[in-house]
C-alpha cells in the first residue's frame, strides 16, 4: 500500500501542470489508489484518460443502488397524471387512433428530451441551474424551472392532501360518499343517477352523493363565492397538508439516501394497486363495454389538428422534461452510468403505464355507465373529478367498498409523494449547488423550502381553495414549462453544441449518440417545442370550474405568474453581459462559450464565433 500511495503521488505532480485547469486529475488520482488497492495493474493510458467527470465534486453523493434512481426517476414522471389525463385523452380523440400521434411525438421529441435531460444532468454533476456552466447566460433557465416547481409545489401538495383526507374517510363501515343524509348535503342531492334526470321535481340541477362530498365535505366550496371570498383554512384538509409536509421533509433531508429507499415502496405500489383494481374492474358488469370505449379506433380523427394538440402537449407534461428534476436526479449518478439505457427504460416504463391505466379507469366507468343506464360520455372525465368524484362514487358500490377505497388512496397517495418528492429535490438540488452556503444546512434549507410551500399551500384549502388551485394550475405548469424546455434544448444543442455535448456522452457511456439523437435535438425537439408553445399561446381559454368563470383580474395575475418564471431568463441574461468586463464581443464571448472554455476566448478562439459550430450535427 505505501509502494501504491508513493507512485500515485509521484505521477500526480507529474501530471500537475498539464491537469491544472482540469479538474480531472485528482479524480484519475483516486481512481489509481483504488484499483492498486484491488490489486489491478495499470497502464499510464488509464491513468490519463479516466472515465470521470471534468467538474466532479470530490463530496458529490450518488445513489445507493442502481434502482434506487430508476425508481426515483420512474416514481416521478409517472404522477396522477397517467391515471386521470391521459386514458380521457385517449377516449376523447379517436380511442386506439390517438396512440399514433402519440407514439410519433415519444419517438421523435420525448425521449430525445428526457435523453438529453439525465445525460445533461449526469456529466455536470450539478442541478438544474448550475449545469449552465455550458452556457452561463442562459443560467436563467435554470433558475426559471426551479422557480416552476416551486409553483407547482404550491398546489401539487394539496392533492395529496385530499387523497390523505378520502384515506382517512375511508375508515368506515359504510363510506361518507354513498348517501345524501350528511349535514354537508343539499336538497339537491340524489342518490339516484338516472337518464333524462338531471333535473329534479322542482327544476333544479341533480347533485350525486360523491360529488357533495368533494366539494361541499371536503371542500366546503359552497361557503365561498369566488376568489375574493377564499375563507379561512379548514382544519382538517390543513392537518392533512401538514401530514404530507412533514412526509415530504423527512423524505428528503439526508439527500438522495433517504429519498433512494422511500422510493421502493411509493413507486412500487401503484402497480400492485392498479393491477389489484384490474382484476376487479374486468369482473364488473359492464368493464367489456368501457374497455371496449377506450379502445375503439376512429382514424378519422387523426385529420383533426386538435388530436396531435393533445398529444404533443401530453408528451411534454407527462414525461416530466423541463422541471429541473431529471437534471437533478441523474447528478447524482455515477458518472459512467448509462443514461441511454435509463432514458429508454423510464419513458416505456411511463408510456406502457399510462396505457395500461386506462384499462383500469374504463373498466370502471364502463360499470358506473350500465349501473345508471347511462352514455359512458356522461360518467367519463379527466382532473380531479375523475379520481375524487367518480372513481369514488364506483367504490362506494361494490362489496368491501371500503377496503377498495382504502386501497385506491393508497395509490393516490403514493403516486402523488413520489412526484412531490422529485419537484422538491428539483428546488432543493438546484439552489443548493449554487450556494454553499445551503449545501452545507441542506437539513436547515429543507426545512425552509417545505415551510415556504406549505404556507403557500394554505391558500388552496380555504373554503375557495380550489379555484386558486385551478388559477396555479392552468398558468404555473403551462406555457411557462414548455418555454423553458425550448430555451433548454436551444442551449444545449445550439449554444453549446450538439457534437460536444455528444462528446461529453461518449466521455460517460463509450458511445456517440447516433445521428438519430443529434439530429432530434438539434431540428426536431426545437420545432417541436416552438409548435407547441405557440399552440399552448393561440388555443389558450381562461380557466373556469363548474359554472364560476374567474374575473379579468385573476387571469392577469394568472399570467403575471406565468411570466414571473419566464422573464427570469431574459433577465438574467441581460444582468450576464452586463457583469461581464470588456468590450461587447467579449462580454457575447464569455457569456455563451462553457466556463471551462474561457481560457480559449483569452486567446481569441471561440467555436462559437465560427459557422462550423452552427452547422455541424
Amino acid at each position: 500500500m505505501s509502494e501504491g500511495r508513493c507512485s500515485v503521488a509521484l505521477m500526480s505532480s507529474t501530471a500537475a501542470p498539464a491537469k491544472e485547469a482540469n479538474a480531472t486529475g485528482p479524480k484519475a488520482m483516486e481512481l489509481v489508489l483504488v484499483k492498486e488497492q484491488n490489486g489491478v495493474q495499470l497502464t499510464n493510458s488509464t491513468l490519463l484518460n479516466p472515465p470521470q467527470s471534468p467538474t466532479e465534486a470530490q463530496d458529490r453523493e450518488t445513489w445507493s443502488k442502481k434502482a434506487d434512481f430508476l425508481l426515483s426517476v420512474i416514481g416521478f414522471a409517472v404522477d396522477l397524471a397517467n391515471v386521470w389525463r391521459f386514458p380521457y385523452l385517449c377516449y376523447k380523440n379517436g380511442g386506439g387512433a390517438f396512440l399514433v400521434p402519440y407514439l410519433f411525438f415519444m419517438v421523435v421529441a420525448g425521449v430525445p428530451l428526457f435523453y438529453m435531460e439525465l445525460a445533461l444532468g449526469q456529466f455536470n454533476r450539478e442541478g438544474a441551474a448550475g449545469v449552465w456552466k455550458i452556457c452561463p447566460i442562459l443560467r436563467g433557465v435554470g433558475y426559471a424551472v426551479i422557480l416552476i416547481s416551486l409553483y407547482i409545489g404550491f398546489f401539487y401538495n394539496v392533492i395529496i392532501a385530499w387523497a390523505l383526507h378520502y384515506l382517512f374517510s375511508s375508515f368506515t363501515a359504510e363510506l361518507p360518499w354513498t348517501h345524501c343524509n350528511h349535514t354537508w348535503n343539499s336538497p339537491r342531492c340524489s342518490d339516484a343517477r338516472a337518464p333524462n334526470a338531471s333535473a329534479g321535481t322542482n327544476g333544479t340541477l341533480r347533485t350525486t352523493p360523491a360529488a357533495e362530498y368533494f366539494e361541499r365535505g371536503v371542500l366546503h366550496l359552497h361557503e365561498s363565492h369566488g376568489l375574493d371570498d377564499l375563507g379561512p383554512p379548514r382544519w382538517q384538509l390543513t392537518s392533512c397538508l401538514v401530514l404530507v409536509i412533514a412526509l415530504l421533509y423527512f423524505s428528503l433531508w439526508k439527500g438522495v439516501k433517504t429519498s433512494g429507499k422511500v422510493v421502493w415502496i411509493t413507486a412500487t405500489m401503484p402497480y400492485v394497486v392498479l393491477f389489484a383494481l384490474l382484476l376487479r374492474g374486468i369482473t364488473l358488469p359492464g368493464a367489456v363495454d368501457g374497455i371496449r370505449a377506450y379502445l375503439s379506433v376512429d382514424f378519422h380523427r387523426l385529420c383533426e389538428a386538435s388530436v396531435w394538440i393533445d398529444a404533443a402537449i401530453q408528451i411534454c407534461f407527462s414525461l416530466g422534461v423541463g422541471l429541473g428534476v431529471l437534471i437533478a436526479f441523474s447528478s447524482y449518478n455515477k458518472f459512467t452510468n448509462n443514461c441511454y439505457r435509463d432514458a429508454i427504460i423510464t419513458t416505456s416504463v411511463n408510456s406502457l403505464t399510462s396505457f395500461s391505466s386506462g384499462f383500469v379507469v374504463f373498466s370502471f366507468l364502463g360499470y358506473m355507465a350500465q349501473k345508471h343506464s347511462v352514455p359512458i360520455g356522461d360518467v367519463a372525465k379527466d382532473g380531479p373529478g375523475l379520481i375524487f368524484i367518480i372513481y369514488p362514487e364506483a367504490l362506494a358500490t361494490l362489496p368491501l367498498s371500503s377496503v377498495w377505497a382504502v386501497v385506491f388512496f393508497v395509490m393516490l397517495l403514493t403516486l402523488g409523494i413520489d412526484s412531490a418528492m422529485g419537484g422538491m429535490e428539483s428546488v432543493i438540488t438546484g439552489l443548493a449547488d449554487e450556494f454553499q452556503l445551503l449545501h452545507r444546512h441542506r437539513e436547515l434549507f429543507t426545512l425552509l423550502v417545505v415551510l415556504a410551500t406549505f404556507l403557500l399551500s394554505l391558500f388552496c384549502v380555504t373554503n375557495g381553495g380550489i379555484y386558486v388551485f385551478t388559477l396555479l394550475d392552468h398558468f404555473a405548469a403551462g406555457t411557462s414549462i414548455l418555454f423553458g424546455v425550448l430555451m433548454e434544448v436551444i442551449g444545449v444543442a445550439w449554444f453549446y453544441g450538439v457534437w460536444q455535448f455528444s462528446d461529453d456522452i461518449k466521455q460517460m457511456t463509450g458511445r456517440r449518440p447516433s445521428l438519430y439523437w443529434r439530429l432530434c435535438w438539434k431540428f426536431v425537439s426545437p420545432c417541436f417545442l416552438l409548435f407547441v408553445v405557440v399552440v399552448s399561446i393561440a388555443t389558450f381559454r381562461p380557466p373556469h370550474y363548474g359554472a364560476y368563470v374567474f374575473p379579468e383580474w385573476a387571469n392577469a395575475l394568472g399570467w403575471a405568474i406565468a411570466a414571473s418564471s419566464m422573464s427570469v431568463v431574459p433577465i438574467y441574461a441581460a444582468y450576464k453581459l452586463c457583469s461581464l468586463p470588456g468590450s461587447s464581443r467579449e462580454k457575447l464571448a464569455y457569456a455563451i462559450t462553457p466556463e471551462t472554455e474561457h481560457e480559449r476566448v483569452d486567446s481569441g478562439e471561440v467555436r462559437q464565433f465560427t459557422l462550423r459550430h452552427w452547422l455541424v450535427v
